[in-house]
């Protein structure tokens, strides 16, 4: 399965803020155990490149992995090294979308305005993150797909719980990257394949009554 091909399905991110190269992979097991199919370390956590490397490594069926919190070329390139094959940034940097894109790597950048959007659009960019999601809501989400190419793809990250998935999804969401709501160093695996499950089947409740 190609990177892309993952992200463009209407699915869950998996945001791994502060996990730890000991934790990732049985945290990534759970994930997976429970649905999810792409997963991101942010870069602002310990050691991240290790944690890329062993979920790499795992070769997780039809999951992609990669790096969150990209500002930089230099990092898409480590990430890539690494055996990542995700990038996702809070930012719209033209550079960054480029590299990951020159390399083969599935990239999402951060944008919240129409400006933003197609300037992420004109680098090349085919999916998007919409961050934070919580500032502007499923009605802007609706404006902003009324304007973009019908093929861009939106997901709303940050702030987003499962109570708000239908109301997201109606608005045009294509997926969502959840972080503490699926993930915390505290949580105890049981909480994380709980919190996992009850997003996977939420989503996948709201897709059908929605016919997507």
């Amino acid at each position: 399965m190609k990177p892309e091909t993952a992200v463009r399905t209407r699915t869950l991110v998996a945001i791994l803020r502060a996990v730890t190269p000991g934790a990732v992979t049985q945290v990534a097991h759970t994930l997976h155990a429970a649905g999810i199919r792409c997963i991101e370390v942010p870069l602002n956590s310990p050691d991240p490149f290790a944690s890329i490397a062993a979920l790499a490594a795992l070769n997780l069926r039809d999951c992609v992995v990669g790096a969150g919190t990209v500002l930089n070329v230099g990092d898409v390139e480590r990430t890539h090294a690494a055996g990542g094959r995700l990038i996702v940034a809070p930012n719209c940097n033209p550079d960054v979308i480029r590299r990951a894109l020159q390399l083969g790597m599935s990239m999402m950048p951060g944008v919240a305005t129409a400006t933003e959007a197609f300037q992420a659009i004109d680098a090349g960019a085919q999916e998007l993150k919409l961050f934070p999601a919580v500032s502007y809501g499923p009605a802007h989400l609706g404006a902003l797909k009324s304007v973009l190419p019908r093929q861009v793809r939106v997901y709303p990250v940050g702030g987003v719980g499962a109570a708000d998935i239908a109301a997201w999804v109606a608005a045009g969401a294509d997926g969502f990257g959840f972080g503490s709501e699926i993930f915390k160093p505290d949580y105890t695996l049981a909480d994380i394949d709980t919190r996992a499950r009850k997003l996977v089947q939420t989503l996948a409740s709201v897709s059908a009554t929605a016919g997507a």
